[in-house]
């Protein structure tokens, strides 16, 4: 049982990781939009947040997706 406790905090400390760092993304992203709608060239450090948060929200994605696999194995 405590594999399973410590599984299911596991996945919720990934969930509110992804949240967190789609925030942060969200505030490169309103920058980019900014300039596409103002006819600029966006800042070449949000181009680089973007990027960079996107990736870690990509590598979380995948970390929680193979916990809940890991969980879903405990529970059969």
């Amino acid at each position: 049982m405590s594999k399973k406790r410590a599984l299911k905090k596991e996945i919720a400390e990934s969930e509110r990781e992804i949240e967190s760092l789609e925030k942060k993304r969200m505030r490169s992203h309103s920058a980019l939009m900014e300039a596409q709608v103002n006819c600029k060239s966006p800042s070449a450090s949000d181009v680089e947040y973007f990027k960079i948060y996107s990736n870690l929200i990509d590598l979380e994605r995948k970390n929680l997706r193979r916990l809940k696999e890991e969980l879903d194995k405990l529970s059969k």
